[in-house]
């Protein structure tokens, strides 16, 4: 078993108490390596690495565009190293190696997206009055925490990294400790480039050790956290104790709505793409579809067919499902399943499948439920798993109160080939992104993407992410 380090200030150390983090292939729960555990002192240093850094000659004499070249070259690293960055995140995260190519390959784009902004981060001239000249200069907000989650690791450390740096920040990173090793490797990169030691430290730990120190750290300037409500929750106390902004994502629980008249076929597929993706645990994955009454039993018995179709194994093999990440989170799915044995039906799937040499992996069939009562707790939380629930509707006003039945909003799907109903359910569903006869938009770089409700707040990905990462100064100059 491989033992890996931690990055910090530019050298790659153990933690200080020199305790470790086994990290499992959830395949098989074999050990693949193990990785420092770092703790509150690892990431006092880390902090004050990253805040010396930022506040360095050498920083600040870097320009803007100097920046954007380091991302190109991450872009490119990352391309030349995609087969091998890959093989990581399946091992690591356990999804289906096409998946994870795909992941790779988003992780390059974010790299290139955000090289392409560094240059372009531009204020305003106001007008006031004669002989007074008034603009606004958008500056970086310092130190930034990223604390990843274990589902799409090298997506999300890219996305936020990139834009940090595009912008000027320096950059304290905790992986999930289930999934730590591409982040590691982004650090890797880093490393053989001319970026200022400092500027991007990677610390290995637990979230309740590491993450709380990183949250809580009175110098940190700003934190991005994808995760679950609960621990966005402690997040945000923890940064509100330091007047610290912050950027949550929290999950979803998002509804794809067919209507009669759309393109049944392709909207099936990707009714079946949106759940099964990483095994159902994506935050955005389509979790419950609404169809109209019409065309309900056809749709069921299309995507029965399908899931009942799909192949089950180790994502290494390219199987269309791999494992669920953790014996914990599959007894998470599980309760939900046995829930519907009690208020509902389940159409397909729910079983635990045993797959040979693989034994202790946590497979699980696509399952496919309908009979749940719209106000029920299987219809409202988040089951983060290939569980996919049916919600027959007969108008369209019945159709957006479902979509907005729950606490969340962060994805809608919608189904129609007439245009105007498009738009008037667009208009009406709570969630911060609306796809109209498509779902995901190739991965939508450069798509603004965040929640309503407790699906959390902030948006990442796009320009406006860069607002994260900036504070806005007003300067007023009167010249005569």
């Amino acid at each position: 078993m491989e033992l890996w380090k931690m990055y910090r200030n530019g050298e790659w150390v153990e933690s200080l108490d020199k305790q470790t983090i086994q990290v499992l292939n959830p395949a098989d729960l074999s050990m693949i390596a193990s990785v420092p555990r770092g703790k509150s002192g690892d990431i006092d240093e880390a902090v004050m690495a990253a805040k010396t850094a930022f506040f360095s000659k050498e920083w600040k004499q870097f320009k803007p565009h100097e920046r954007g070249y380091v991302l190109f070259e991450l872009a490119q690293k990352i391309r030349e190293n995609k087969e091998e960055l890959a093989r990581l995140e399946t091992l690591d995260v356990g999804k289906p190696l096409k998946q994870s190519l795909s992941d790779v390959d988003a992780a390059a784009r974010y790299f290139e997206f955000y090289a392409g902004m560094a240059d372009k981060i531009m204020g305003e001239t106001i007008p006031i009055e004669n002989g007074i000249l008034d603009y606004t200069v958008r500056e970086p907000i310092g130190v930034t925490a990223h604390i990843v989650p274990w589902n799409y690791p090298i997506q999300i450390s890219a996305r936020s990294a990139a834009a940090a740096i595009a912008a000027g920040n320096a950059v304290v990173m905790k992986p999930a400790e289930d999934t730590p090793l591409t982040s590691l490797k982004l650090a890797e990169y880093f490393d053989r480039t001319n970026l200022p030691k400092g500027i991007f430290n990677v610390i290995t730990g637990y979230g309740w050790e590491a993450g709380a120190a990183l949250s809580s750290h009175p110098d940190i300037n700003h934190v991005t956290f994808t995760g679950s409500q609960q621990t966005g929750r402690a997040v945000m106390e923890a940064a509100a104790k330091n007047i610290v902004p912050v950027t949550l994502e929290l999950g979803g629980k998002s509804p794809n709505l067919l209507f009669a008249d759309c393109e049944l076929e392709e909207a099936v597929e990707w009714v079946v793409k949106s759940i099964i993706q990483n095994a159902g645990q994506t935050c955005s994955a389509g979790s419950r579809l609404l169809v109209e009454a019409s065309i309900k039993d056809e749709v069921v018995a299309k995507i029965k067919e399908r899931f009942e179709a799909l192949t089950i194994g180790p994502g290494i093999r390219d199987y269309d499902l791999g494992p669920i990440i953790s014996q914990k989170q599959y007894e998470r799915i599980q309760s939900f399943i046995d829930l519907a044995e009690k208020e509902a039906t389940i159409i397909t799937g729910g079983k635990r499948i045993s797959i040979e040499g693989n034994e202790n992996g946590c497979y699980m069939s696509p399952t496919l439920i309908e009979g749940v009562d719209p106000d029920s707790e299987l219809a409202k939380e988040e089951i983060f798993g290939p569980v996919l629930t049916v919600f027959p509707f007969e108008t369209e006003e019945e159709a957006v109160y479902l979509a907005n039945n729950t606490p969340y909003g962060l994805v809608t799907g919608i189904w129609t080939m007439n245009s105007k109903k498009a738009h008037r359910v667009a208009d009406q569903v709570q969630s911060g992104q609306v796809f109209i006869n498509n779902y995901g938009a190739a991965g939508g770089i450069q798509m603004p993407f965040g929640g309503y409700k407790r699906s959390g707040f902030g948006r990442e990905k796009g320009l406006e992410a860069l607002k994260n990462y900036t504070q806005l100064k007003n300067v007023a100059l009167k010249y005569y």
